[in-house]
């Protein structure tokens, strides 16, 4: 057997102690602030226990010395299992970040709330944060600066949305076999300016936030497929349904994948009865006839969003708006979407510049309060410009959108929104 020794490094300020065992820190001793010299590594007194050291203590090289993904190394074809940190879990005590994004409509807005019809919604790189770890004790402690108070799981009107969405993803965790533990929660990033906001975000960028939060903070215990996509979709739904929420579900999708995406909307009322009767399990594994797909521009050009700094109240709009919407508007619609996506995936820049202005003209007729005054503005400050634009969303204020196909005339359109007064909240590629 190999015999350990001991290699000092030594100056006048401190002294290390290094093993011939992978470079192991055995010693490292300084002064503290009376002249005291102490060491301040954990360590054997017995050096013969170093051969062992099941905790690593002082490894600074070799294999269990950092960190290797799910502990598991593959050489020459063959797969080792190396020990995990603290079990598989992740340090009590450690904060993780996670963000997502917010998201616009780009065509297809209130025809999506029919089942089977779909529509266009881009990401926009607006987010929201949230950070997250396990409670030092047995209290929930959840902090949003929207209403700047903390709470607990005790219910609370203002913080129900994160408080049912946090009850769910505990059930979810259940059902995985995982014994739910309590958490402090810190949400940031209001999407909204002077306390008016974007339209960006809402209730989906709160409830995916904390879906992900907790999935990352679970991520050792949680099996891969749980981080999917799809679950953070459905699971994110699957919340907002059980509270009553009358939207297509659109935004989730967007704000799940991160990417613009087609989107076709399902029998939300179907889902809400199956919600009722079946266990979480069952609603998540079952096919609920939605289709989401990503999808990337085929031509370069810029998105460009204004902000009216009119704030939109969705739900409002969409009671205002729902008795409009006919079979006629729902074909005309669906026509364009559908093509609206090839000629997108294709770049073909004229015909993506007159579906946008199609669907634009559309929504006009269905209900006057969909375009404000500001909105229309926004439009017409496109004239003359190789660029197409339009309302976003419900409508009613809040955000609009432009694509642009020319860099000068996105520099121009941008002056023009200002002496509009209609500020720009983001650009970049579609």
């Amino acid at each position: 057997m190999e015999e350990i020794k001991i290699y000092t490094l030594e100056n006048e300020f401190l002294k290390v102690e290094l093993l011939n065992l992978g470079a192991i820190i055995k010693k490292i001793e300084l002064k503290d602030k009376n002249g005291n010299i102490k060491s301040v590594v954990l360590g054997y007194e017995d050096i013969e226990k170093y051969r062992e050291n099941p905790a690593y203590l002082g490894a600074i090289i070799g294999r269990t010395a950092g960190r290797i993904k799910d502990g598991i190394l593959k050489l020459d074809g063959t797969e080792y299992q190396l020990d995990k940190n603290n079990n598989g879990n992740r340090d009590k005590n450690k904060k993780i970040n996670i963000k997502t994004c917010g998201k616009l409509y780009i065509a297809g807005e209130y025809a999506v709330l029919n089942c089977g019809n779909s529509a266009i919604i881009k990401n926009v790189d607006i987010f929201m944060n949230a950070q997250i770890n396990f409670s030092k004790n047995s209290e929930y402690h959840i902090f949003s600066d929207m209403f700047d108070y903390l709470v607990t799981l005790k219910y609370d009107k203002n913080y129900s949305l994160i408080q049912n969405t946090i009850k769910n993803v505990n059930d979810f965790l259940i059902l995985s076999k995982i014994n739910p533990e309590p958490i402090d929660l810190k949400i940031t990033g209001k999407m909204e300016k002077n306390g008016k906001k974007y339209g960006i975000g809402s209730s989906g960028s709160v409830v995916i936030l904390v879906i992900k939060a907790m999935f990352e903070l679970y991520y050792k215990k949680l099996n891969k497929k749980f981080f999917s996509k799809e679950i953070i979709f459905k699971l994110a739904a699957y919340t907002l349904l059980k509270l009553g929420d009358n939207g297509s579900m659109g935004d989730l999708a967007c704000i799940s994948y991160e990417n613009m995406v087609f989107y076709t909307s399902f029998d939300r009322e179907k889902i809400k009865e199956f919600i009722e009767k079946k266990d979480l399990k069952e609603v998540l594994e079952m096919d609920w006839g939605y289709k989401i797909e990503e999808i990337k521009c085929g031509i370069e050009c810029n998105f460009l969003v204004g902000w009216t700094k009119k704030p939109s109240i969705s739900s409002e709009m969409i009671k205002i708006v729902k008795s409009s919407i006919d079979k006629k508007f729902l074909s005309e619609v669906q026509d364009i979407v559908n093509n609206l996506r090839e000629v997108i995936i294709n770049g073909e820049k004229e015909k993506i510049k007159k579906l946008i202005e199609n669907n634009g003209n559309i929504l006009k007729k269905l209900n006057e309060n969909i375009y404000s005054l500001e909105l229309l503005k926004l439009v017409q400050a496109t004239q003359g410009l190789d660029i197409c634009a339009k309302s976003s969303g419900s409508g009613g204020g809040d955000c609009g959108i432009a694509i642009s196909f020319d860099e000068n005339d996105s520099k121009e359109l941008i002056k023009r929104w200002e002496k509009l007064e209609i500020e720009i909240i983001f650009s970049g590629k579609l």
